[in-house]
C-alpha cells in the first residue's frame, strides 16, 4: 500500500470509499490561434451561436436526469451553467472578435475566456474566486462542440472511483445516478460547485490531488479517504477489507450518534452548549436537522446573487429564506446580509474593474450602506420571513460602530414601511454583527452595546490578523487558528460579551474543529456554529469535557505574567491532529 496522492477531502455519508479506478480521459482543451476570411464571418458567427445552443441542449438533458426526489437546489448547479451560456457577457465579445478581427469562433471564445479569468482570479472571496471553474467548464463544453470533440461517455460506474483532471457538476450528477463510489480530480477546490454538489449528494471525493490521473491506473484497487484527503493505491485484499470495515463502522457510528441527537449538547459536568449549523443552500437544512443542530448560526446568502445579470428580487429573497425558516421548524435561523464586494455584485458585469485590494475594499456592510438599493430588498425579505419562525439578522465585516447605527436606521425605516403596508414581521428581530476584523474585536464592547448578539467569524479574523490570503496554496502553512494574536482577539470578544451580557457565538471553521473545542470551551464560548457534517463529532466530544476545569486552566494561562507562558498554557489545551 502507498499514498498515491493528496488533495482536499470532501466527505459524504462516510469519508471512506473503496473501489476500482475508472479513468476518465478528458485532456485539456487546446485551441490554436486561427483566423477566417471576410466572406466566412457570418457563417462563423452562426457556427458559434449553434455551439451555444447545442451546449445548452446538453445541459438541459442532464437536468432532466436529476431524480425527482433530489433536493430542488441541486438543479441550480446545472442552471448556473445554463445561465452563463445564455449570458450576453459570455457571447457578445466573441461575436465582436469574429466580426471585427476575423478570429475563428473557438479562438475568439478562448481569448474572451482568458480575459474573464483574469477578473475572477483577482477576486478576494474564495467562493467567488472558484467561480472561474464554472467559466472553464462552460467554455470547454462550447469549445469541444466547435472542435467536434465529444464529451466523455461514462460506462458502468457502479462501485468505481472515478479519476479525472476535472469534473463538472453535470458529470457529478450523471456519476451519482450510476452508483459511483467516489471520485478524485487533479484540479478543483473545496468551494467549487463540483465539490459543493458532491457534499450535497453524499459522495466522498478528493479534489485538487495534483497528478492523480498520471500516477494512478485504470482498474487498480483504490482507497479514498476524504477525511484526510488522501488516495491509497497498491492495496491488497486485506487492506481493502480493513478500510471497508472502517467505512462501515463510520456509517454505523453516524447512525448511532444521530440516534442521540435529541440529547442536549452539554459537557461532562453539565454545561449546556448551543450547536448550530452553517448553511449555503436550503437543502443543507435536512442534514443540519438530522445531525441535531440547535438552529442555523450562519445562512450565507451570497449564492442567491451568483451568475445572474441582476440582484435577486425581494420575493426571490423571501422564498429562499422562508424555505429555510420553515425547514428548521421553530429553531432560530441567523441570516447574514450580503457579503460580496462591489466588483462582483449582480449587474456590475464581468468586465467591472477589480479592486486593487478587494479583501479590504468596498464589500459586505460597506457596500450595502453605500448602495442601499441592494440592502433594502434583502432586509424587507428577512423581516417578512421572521413572521414564520425565529429569525436573526447578522451584519458582516463590521469595522466602525457607526456602521451599526446606520444599518439600524435603515432596518427601522423598513419596519415602518412594512407596518404601513400591513405586512407581518417580528418587531423584536434580533440584530447582530460579525466580528471578523481585528479592529472590531478590539472594540467588541462598543459593538456589544449596540447589537443583540455577536458572532466571531474566525475565517476572516485569522486572515486579516495574520495578513495572509487563506486561499493561497503557498501560504497555507501560515494560516494558524491557534496563533497567539488570534487567541487574544477571541478572548477579547468573549470578555466583552461577559462584561455587557451580550450573547456571543462563533461561526468560522475553527468552531467545528474538534482540536480547538477544549480551548474554546475553556475560554467561555458556549455557542458554536459549523458545517452540518461536523456537528455529531463536536456534540460527542463535548460530553467528555470538564468545562469548569478547562475554564480554570484558561484563566490561569491569561493570568500568567509572561506572554510566552500564556501561549504555552493555551497550546496545551489544543488537541493534536
Amino acid at each position: 500500500m502507498s499514498v498515491a496522492c493528496i488533495g482536499t477531502g470532501i466527505g459524504g455519508a462516510s469519508a471512506i470509499a473503496t473501489g476500482e479506478a475508472y479513468l476518465v480521459c478528458r485532456g485539456p482543451v487546446c485551441v490554436t490561434p486561427s483566423w477566417i476570411d471576410t466572406h466566412e464571418i457570418e457563417a462563423e458567427v452562426e457556427r458559434f451561436e449553434g455551439a451555444l445552443r447545442t451546449a445548452a441542449e446538453q445541459l438541459r438533458s442532464v437536468r432532466q436526469q436529476i431524480p425527482d426526489d433530489t433536493p430542488s437546489d441541486i438543479a441550480e448547479f446545472i442552471d448556473t451553467h445554463l445561465l452563463m451560456i445564455e449570458d450576453k457577457a459570455i457571447s457578445s465579445q466573441p461575436i465582436h472578435l469574429i466580426r471585427n478581427e476575423g478570429l475563428s469562433a473557438e479562438w475568439a471564445l478562448q481569448q474572451h475566456r482568458d480575459s474573464l479569468m483574469r477578473v475572477f482570479e483577482q477576486m478576494d472571496d474564495p467562493y467567488l474566486r472558484t467561480r472561474c471553474d464554472d467559466l472553464d467548464h462552460v467554455v470547454n463544453r462550447v469549445v469541444n462542440i466547435l472542435l467536434e470533440q465529444h464529451e466523455p461517455q461514462f460506462g458502468s460506474l457502479e462501485g468505481h472511483i472515478v479519476l479525472a483532471e476535472d469534473l463538472t457538476p453535470a458529470d457529478v450528477i450523471l456519476m451519482k445516478n450510476q452508483g459511483v463510489a467516489g471520485f478524485v480530480t487533479d484540479y478543483g477546490g473545496p468551494m467549487s460547485h463540483t465539490s459543493i454538489l458532491a457534499r450535497s449528494l453524499g459522495l466522498p471525493a478528493v479534489v485538487g490531488a495534483r497528478g492523480a490521473t498520471s500516477c494512478l491506473q485504470h482498474g487498480e484497487p483504490l482507497i479514498l479517504d476524504a477525511e484526510f484527503g488522501i488516495v491509497l493505491a497498491d492495496c491488497d485484499d486485506e487492506m481493502l477489507a480493513q478500510f471497508e470495515a472502517l467505512r462501515d463502522a463510520a456509517i454505523s457510528r453516524t447512525v448511532e450518534l444521530r440516534r442521540r441527537r435529541a440529547e442536549p449538547a452539554a459537557t461532562h459536568d453539565g454545561q449546556r452548549v448551543t450547536i448550530r449549523a452553517n448553511i449555503e443552500l436550503a437543502e443543507d437544512v435536512a442534514k443540519a436537522r438530522a445531525n441535531g443542530a440547535d438552529g442555523i448560526g450562519l445562512y450565507r446568502t451570497e449564492f442567491l446573487y451568483m451568475n445572474r445579470p441582476q440582484p435577486p428580487t425581494e420575493d426571490e429573497h423571501f422564498a429562499a429564506y422562508l424555505a429555510v425558516v420553515e425547514g428548521m421548524q421553530g429553531q432560530p435561523v441567523t441570516i447574514r446580509t450580503l457579503d460580496l464586494g462591489a466588483d462582483k455584485r449582480p449587474g456590475a458585469g464581468l468586465h467591472s474593474a477589480a479592486s486593487a485590494n478587494p479583501a479590504l475594499g468596498l464589500r459586505a456592510i460597506r457596500l450595502c450602506l453605500k448602495e442601499p438599493e441592494l440592502f433594502y430588498p434583502q432586509v424587507r425579505a428577512i423581516l417578512r420571513a421572521s413572521a414564520f419562525g425565529p429569525v436573526r439578522l447578522m451584519l458582516p465585516m463590521l469595522t466602525n460602530v457607526w456602521e451599526v447605527d446606520q444599518a439600524r436606521r435603515i432596518i427601522e425605516l423598513v419596519m415602518q414601511q412594512l407596518d404601513a403596508e400591513g405586512v407581518a414581521f417580528d418587531r423584536g428581530l434580533p440584530i447582530g454583527g460579525m466580528i471578523e476584523v481585528p479592529a472590531a474585536a478590539l472594540a467588541a464592547r462598543a459593538f456589544a452595546t449596540r447589537l443583540d448578539f455577536l458572532s466571531i467569524g474566525t475565517n476572516d479574523l485569522i486572515q486579516y490578523t495574520l495578513a495572509i490570503d487563506r486561499v493561497d496554496d503557498e501560504l497555507t502553512y501560515l494560516y494558524d487558528p491557534a496563533h497567539p494574536a488570534v487567541l487574544r482577539l477571541i478572548h477579547e470578544v468573549l470578555q466583552a460579551s461577559t462584561a455587557t451580557g451580550t450573547a456571543v457565538g462563533m461561526c468560522g471553521e475553527m468552531a467545528g474543529d474538534v482540536r480547538f473545542l477544549p480551548l474554546l470551551v475553556g475560554m467561555g464560548l458556549r455557542d458554536f456554529s459549523m458545517q452540518p457534517d461536523a456537528i455529531l463529532d463536536i456534540r460527542e466530544q463535548l460530553r467528555s469535557l470538564d468545562a469548569r476545569e478547562l475554564v480554570r486552566r484558561v484563566d490561569q494561562a491569561f493570568a500568567a505574567a509572561q506572554a510566552e507562558d500564556t501561549d504555552v498554557l493555551l497550546a496545551q489545551l489544543i488537541e493534536p491532529r
